[in-house]
């Protein structure tokens, strides 16, 4: 039994992993797309993370389709009630309250769901006042369309106001923050932004937690860059401090005979304020890599040694 963790004061609990959506219906067909999911609620994990602009950066695609895959699996298997799911609005088209609210109807519609569990703003949008977008999500919550909301890529000011803004305004308090965080790049949260979701009891859900796959050990040279779509993000980690990571990765691997994914995932887990890092699989293999780390607990002395190497 994997034990759940709270997101923020929402009354929602989530197993420490969560899988995204971000490959559904673009690297991993409707079938792998639908294999995955199976396993990862097979294994134990409880939360997908989506947005309704997946995939629009592929030829073709116009963003929806995540959500529309990830439907279509829910339709057919029957799986609501094991799931929370975790959509995002405003990527593209700002968080005026008109959009919000036929966002989360379009994403209603192609999810199948009647709630959203968790509906993030996608990306801060200081064209559009806080009380604003806030308050659109506040008329959400009160006609059932949502039942927590939360917050991604926001600064720790940002954070801090918006925070402020419900208490003043009497809303519902976001519940959950999803940063940018993972052992090679650990500036992006530590610190002030760290602080605030501490300070604010918030649920944090980082994305890129596996460094565009750095972090799995596949990408040790710039020969290897060509190794998927997303290797060319990979350039920078090869130097400074992302081969000593990889290092002690594989030093901890080997002694808990875990896949480095593992290993990364456990550490992230371990974190101060984090909630679930987000990941995703476009295969069964890959899964299984991510999902075993929802039962590996690193030692304090290998966590201080990918803490070192890291640092």
């Amino acid at each position: 039994m994997v034990d759940k963790r709270p997101v923020g004061a929402s009354g929602i609990n989530v197993a420490p992993l969560a899988l995204g959506g971000n490959v559904f219906d673009w690297t991993a067909d409707e079938k792998a797309s639908f294999a995955i999911l199976d396993a990862f609620v097979d294994a134990g994990g409880t939360m997908i993370d989506t947005a309704d602009v997946y995939s629009a950066w592929v030829p073709g695609h116009s963003g929806g389709e995540s959500e529309r895959a990830i439907g279509r699996w829910l339709k057919r298997g029957g799986r609501r009630n094991e799931i929370v799911i975790a959509t995002k609005v405003g990527f593209f088209e700002g968080l005026a309250p008109d959009k919000i609210a036929a966002a989360c109807d379009s994403s209603l519609e192609r999810l199948g769901v009647d709630t959203i569990d968790i509906y993030y703003q996608h990306k801060d949008d200081e064209s559009v006042p806080l009380a604003d977008s806030l308050g659109a999500f506040e008329l959400l919550v009160e006609a059932g369309k949502i039942r927590a909301i939360g917050l991604s890529q926001f600064t720790a000011e940002r954070l801090d106001e918006a925070m402020a803004t419900s208490r003043r305004f009497g809303l519902t308090p976001p519940s959950a923050l999803q940063p940018w965080y993972n052992l090679v790049e650990r500036q992006k949260f530590e610190g002030d932004l760290r602080d605030a979701a501490l300070r604010h009891g918030l649920a944090v859900f980082p994305f890129y937690s596996l460094a565009n796959g750095f972090l799995t050990g596949k990408y040790r040279s710039k020969d290897d860059l060509n190794k998927s779509v997303r290797g060319l993000r990979n350039v920078e980690y090869l130097e400074g401090k992302g081969m000593r990571v990889l290092h002690a990765l594989d030093e901890i691997a080997a002694e808990t005979g875990a896949a480095l994914a593992t290993v990364a995932l456990a550490w992230t887990m371990a974190q101060p304020a984090i909630t679930a890092p987000i990941a995703s699989a476009t295969s069964i293999p890959q899964l299984a890599e991510l999902v075993a780390a929802l039962e590996l607990t690193l030692t304090p002395q290998q966590i201080a040694r990918l803490d070192s190497a890291s640092a």
